[in-house]
């Protein structure tokens, strides 16, 4: 089991920045990928930004250049950063973090960011 809390978001201006983190409570080795996911209503979730046990990182087309993922490994808690800049309307929604591990996905509770003027 993996639990996942996410902090973060909120509102900004256009242009703005925000930082998203998610703490997962498990063991860097039972996690395999590590991910920010967000949904609009009406829309399919999608995957933002993804990073692996090995720090391989992988960005939609949409927020690369704007976006970085990281991660912090703690003893029994994993830490995933999400460091969004040059905010555009289009990126709000809500913003979900994903574990894979063993096989299985879990899920945060969802975090909304809004941008608008």
């Amino acid at each position: 089991q993996v639990q996942l809390v996410e902090s973060g978001g909120g509102s900004v201006q256009p242009g703005g920045s925000l930082r998203l983190s998610c703490a997962a409570s498990s063991s860097f080795f039972s996690i395999n990928i590590l991910g920010w996911y967000r949904q609009v209503p009406g829309k399919q979730r999608e995957l933002v930004a993804s990073i692996t046990n090995g720090g391989s990182t992988n960005y939609a087309d949409s927020v690369k250049g704007r976006f970085t993922i990281s991660r912090d490994n703690a003893k029994n808690t994993v830490y995933l950063h999400l460091q969004m800049n040059s905010l555009k309307p289009e990126d709000t929604a809500v913003y979900y973090c994903n574990a894979l591990s063993q096989g299985s996905h879990y899920w945060g509770q969802g975090t909304q960011v809004t941008v608008s003027s």
